[in-house]
């Protein structure tokens, strides 16, 4: 019997065979992976005369010296795959490794397709590929005038920029990608009009450039999601961050950073999440959602300058430098349901040792900070500031937080007007009190209503408010 079946499965091997094709090889044009050749002009010639539509690279290095040019326009749909992860590009020449060309001017709109973008351009794929930098101006991948461009399973390091997508794009999706130590940035969007664009399951780090940077353009629909994204910065910069929106030219609206672990080291000007949006007005840059993230260890952990509803929900933030979240000049936002968190099992950092976490307002309007946890923030000075901190700021509703054991205040304004402050518990348990005040009210406020809130007395007094600037109703003392 056992004689039989191998008999048959021998018999049947050649009938499963037929029809099916075997994909295009680099190897098959003369590409010889073996790190010293040059193969830049059997990669490009394999590129242009490919017949499958799949070009594959089976394990080896393949060395190219300039950029690889995919026309699609020219030579029709067509993927690139190395062979079970162990294939590896080295680029030794300035610019992308493999630039990807399409003619699509349209958006996402089926009708604004022109036929030959369907039938010869859609979704370029590079799927299970190692590009490695062997120049200081090598990048990995470049993206023009494409239509569903498909990362998966795509291993980027050493280069300068990662992936690069100018001008215009539609339908990005990258997945299960690695992008690392980069000098530049993991993957930019530079100048760049698309819509619909998801980075999901990747990681992404210690690019020094930023690890996910828009620069300028116009964006909708993008989200970043399930990602490791760690340790993009650079000490000999001036700014850095993990994720970097830089739009003051430009709008960048309707996204989801959601389900990340976000942390970096504290340097020059760094922050984890940074969005600068157009000076002057907040309307370009917004309708984002923050939430579920853990994000971490820099010198601030957020900064929204001049952006327009956000939402900040269910995060967990721990280790601001200089501050948690620094939100400048902007307008309807939500900040809820946070942790901002100084656990003493990282690093035996200190609250009153340099690292200040906490909440800053600036020029900002329209605000809602509620049901958040602020722990052991140093942020302030003798002078002025707190915990929970507003500058110049109006239409500001504070409830239902929790801030304990705050160094100076628990919360501060000044120059603010038609704020709430209420059902807020702001208690200081050390032994030892430090806290001025739970409460305080400066400068030329007006229109400021503190109610129900739960709090201990300071060293300097409970709730500071100057006559004529503060409502107090129905507060009360905590026990300590």
């Amino acid at each position: 019997m056992k004689k039989f079946f191998r008999c048959f499965t021998f018999l049947l091997a050649p009938i499963a065979l037929v029809g099916v094709s075997r994909a295009d090889s680099v190897r098959d044009f003369g590409a010889k992976g073996d790190g010293q050749a040059d193969d830049t002009a059997a990669i490009q010639r394999a590129v242009n005369e490919c017949k499958d539509g799949e070009l594959v690279f089976p394990a080896g290095d393949y060395r190219v010296t300039k950029t690889i040019e995919v026309k699609l326009a020219e030579r029709g749909r067509l993927g690139l795959r190395g062979l079970g992860g162990a294939a590896r590009v080295i680029m030794a020449g300035a610019g992308p490794a493999f630039r990807f060309t399409g003619t699509h001017t349209g958006s996402a709109f089926p009708e604004s397709f022109k036929p030959g973008v369907w039938q010869g351009e859609r979704m370029p794929l590079v799927d299970s590929l190692e590009i490695v930098g062997a120049h200081a101006e090598a990048d990995g991948l470049e993206f023009f005038q494409t239509m569903q461009a498909t990362l998966r399973a795509v291993l980027i390091r050493e280069t300068r920029h990662g992936v690069r997508l100018p001008v215009r794009n539609r339908n990005v999706l990258m997945d299960s990608c690695h992008i690392y130590n980069l000098r530049g940035v993991g993957v930019l969007f530079d100048k760049v009009n698309l819509h619909q664009a998801i980075i999901h399951g990747s990681h992404i780090s210690y690019c020094k450039g930023g690890g996910i940077k828009i620069v300028g353009g116009e964006i909708r629909n993008f989200h970043v999601t399930g990602n490791d994204i760690e340790y993009n910065y650079d000490t000999n910069a001036t700014e850095s961050a993990d994720i970097w929106f830089d739009v003051r030219e430009g709008t960048v609206r309707e996204g989801t950073i959601a389900s990340n672990t976000i942390q970096a080291k504290v340097s020059p000007g760094g922050a984890n999440i940074r969005f600068i949006g157009n000076t002057g007005t907040p309307d370009k840059v917004g309708l984002w959602t923050i939430t579920g993230n853990h994000i971490s260890n820099q010198e601030v952990n957020l900064h929204l300058q001049n952006v327009r509803g956000v939402t900040v929900t269910g995060n967990s933030f721990c280790l601001g430098d200089s501050r948690t979240m620094l939100l400048e000049g902007c307008r309807n936002l939500v900040v809820s349901d946070n942790s901002l968190d100084r656990n003493p099992d990282y690093f035996n950092r200190q609250a009153n040792n340099g690292v200040a976490n906490g909440i800053t307002l600036r020029d900002c309007s329209g605000i809602i900070l509620t049901g958040n946890i602020v722990d052991e923030s140093s942020a302030g000075s003798d002078k002025e500031g707190g915990a929970v901190e507003l500058f110049h700021s109006h239409e500001i509703t504070i409830t239902g937080n929790q801030v304990f054991e705050p160094r100076w205040r628990g919360i501060y304004l000044t120059d603010s007007r038609n704020v709430r402050v209420s059902d807020n518990l702001v208690v200081d348990r050390r032994t030892e009190m430090l806290m001025l005040a739970p409460i305080q009210v400066a400068g030329h406020s007006k229109a400021v209503l503190i109610i129900g809130n739960l709090t201990t007395k300071g060293v300097r007094g409970d709730i500071l408010a100057p006559p004529f600037t503060a409502t107090l109703r129905d507060n009360h003392t905590a026990v300590r």
